[in-house]
């Protein structure tokens, strides 16, 4: 896993001209510099990606099977039983 940066850092780009143009276009529309405009949507962006990619969604089938085995859970098979014993004690 990539290490997380503690401190502000800076990031190189190679973009099209015309791309360029088009964010700093969009940049000043919206009052601010290329680089605060590049983070805020690139980060907003980001951080939708990671929270779809570690949350799960059930359908309601799904999810009230989930409820029906938190509540009234099948008994331990033998492999079960045997990785429980095989834990260290502690």
């Amino acid at each position: 896993m990539p290490q997380i940066p503690t401190e502000i850092n800076r990031i190189s780009l190679r973009i099209a001209p015309e791309e360029k143009l088009l964010l700093v276009r969009a940049a000043a529309l919206q009052h601010v510099n290329l680089t605060e405009f590049v983070t805020r949507n690139v980060v907003s962006v980001a951080r939708k990606i990671i929270d779809e990619s570690e949350r799960l969604e059930l359908s309601e089938r799904d999810s009230l099977r989930v409820l029906e085995l938190l509540d009234n859970p099948p008994a331990p098979n033998d492999k079960l039983i045997a990785a429980a014993f095989a834990l260290p004690k502690s």
